[in-house]
């Protein structure tokens, strides 16, 4: 009998989503919820890509992986070699594979879409990363020193790959940090129950591995000037973030009882006395999310395993044009989360004591597209309603944090929303300073902050070797 043309594997094989636990269990936790396939069943998925010839799901990741080339290898049962090939474009991909949206990226390329599911392309580089780990198969050893020093502000994704990429180049990195635990939003704002510490801090240990210092709880800006930068080091890298909450801006939003989402994200997932944020207690309380993308689906998600009685979430678009993850949409509904779609908050409503007691909202519906490409949302005549809240988390997004007006730093030049000018090597507009990911595109994804920091090292590189 003749074997079958590996090229239909997808049709013979249905694609399977990695073993999740039930959502009465993982409400009770903040581990994460997905397990690792099997090695047969991580052979059979593998197996389904097809191998295009113009492989879609390359120009789908903004990393641009070798994925058709690794799938290849984890469908044959070479693990390590499959992992080996999948750091060689990404300098996080055990985090990358939890916290990416594969149905907007990779996957959403696949060209199988067309014909039936695509390939699991996230659980599949998940399981070889995290085998490779298991067996040994990941060094993180210092290479011949170049010469020249690089500081790097900022130890979230972008910081840490920058690092990454300049240590094994042979640079002498040194990493400032506001916070006293490096890993940034990683840490700070993503779940455990997306991405287990444990794995930030291996990512941090291999950089100290390479040489990479970090000096912790210093605000550059703040404590360290630019010029003090400049002096001591022959190129910096910024990586700050975006971290400063838009406004809740309607009558009644400084109520007691309104929150960013951050500070109530970074308390419930930093185990740290040296964290003194004031407590936000959701335990028994209905907590309304204001805003669709994935720092909201966060909220909703961590407020249920904190206690509270019930999460909406208030969104002033449908589903369809709702910037977050289907995944992690999907996973909050299981978990108990309601969502009010069409519906745009226009005041906070408080008790006797002015503590919130609900949400005044109003129905919404789309109209033309705007400039983002979205239909633009507009209210309905007379359509007014409450949703009973005793906890408000806003979630509206996130600006760049501006340098004090009397620092160097504040010398930079910004766009409109205050995100930081570069040219095509990532320099900003002063020589030998560069920046990327949120610092300079506003919030965004990992994946994007690393595909910047990535870019940086080699315009670093690139510029100081041509001094």
């Amino acid at each position: 009998m003749q074997a079958p043309n590996p090229k239909y594997a997808w049709s013979a094989i249905a694609r399977e989503a990695p073993p999740k636990r039930g959502a009465a269990e993982r409400v009770e936790d903040f581990d994460e919820i997905y397990a690792n396939y099997d090695e047969a069943a991580v052979m059979a998925q593998a197996s389904r890509c097809i191998q295009c010839p113009n492989p879609l799901c390359m120009t789908g990741c903004p990393l641009q992986n070798r994925i058709p080339e690794w799938l290849a290898l984890a469908a044959q049962g070479l693990f390590l070699e499959a992992a080996e090939l999948s750091r060689s474009t990404s300098n996080m991909p055990e985090i990358c594979s939890r916290v990416c949206p594969q149905e907007r990226l990779c996957e959403g390329a696949c060209i199988l879409n067309y014909k039936s599911d695509p390939v699991a392309i996230g659980a599949v580089e998940k399981f070889i990363n995290d085998y490779a780990f298991a067996h040994g198969g990941v060094e993180a050893l210092p290479t011949v020193p170049n010469g020249f020093t690089v500081a790097v502000i900022g130890a979230g994704p972008g910081g840490i790959a920058c690092a990454d990429e300049l240590a094994q180049l042979g640079y002498d990195v040194t990493v400032y940090e506001s916070h006293l635990i490096p890993g940034g939003l990683l840490v700070n704002g993503i779940p455990a129950f997306k991405l287990e510490k444990h794995l930030v801090e291996r990512r941090v240990d291999m950089l100290v591995k390479r040489g990479v210092k970090f000096k912790l709880g210093v605000r550059v800006g703040w404590d360290v000037s630019l010029a003090f930068l400049r002096s001591e080091f022959d190129a910096v890298f910024l990586a700050v973030g975006a971290q400063q909450p838009k406004a809740l801006d309607v009558p009644g939003g400084d109520r007691p009882g309104v929150h960013a989402a951050l500070p109530f994200l970074i308390q419930k997932n930093v185990n740290s006395p040296l964290i003194t944020l004031p407590p936000i207690d959701v335990r028994g309380k209905s907590v309304a999310v204001l805003g669709g993308g994935d720092t909201a689906m966060d909220c909703l998600r961590t407020s249920l395993r904190s206690g509270a009685k019930e999460a909406a979430c208030i969104y002033r678009r449908d589903l369809a044009n709702m910037p977050g993850s289907r995944k992690e949409y999907a996973n909050a509904l299981e978990e108990g989360a309601r969502f009010e779609f069409l519906t745009n908050p226009v005041e906070i409503v408080g008790g006797a004591d002015g503590a919130v007691t609900e949400v005044r909202c109003v129905r919404m519906e789309l109209g033309a597209t705007d400039a983002s490409g979205r239909r633009k949302p507009r209210a309905v005549p007379g359509s007014e309603f409450s949703v009973k809240a005793d906890i408000i988390l806003v979630a509206y997004g996130f600006d760049p944090v501006p340098f004090p007006k009397d620092s160097d730093f504040a010398g930079l030049k910004t766009d409109d929303w205050g995100g930081l000018k570069i040219d095509g090597n990532q320099m900003t507009s002063e020589a030998g300073v560069f920046s990327g990911g949120d610092s300079v595109r506003g919030p965004s994804l990992v994946v994007h902050a690393v595909r910047d920091a990535r870019k940086a090292a080699q315009g670093i590189h690139r510029y100081l070797h041509a001094r």
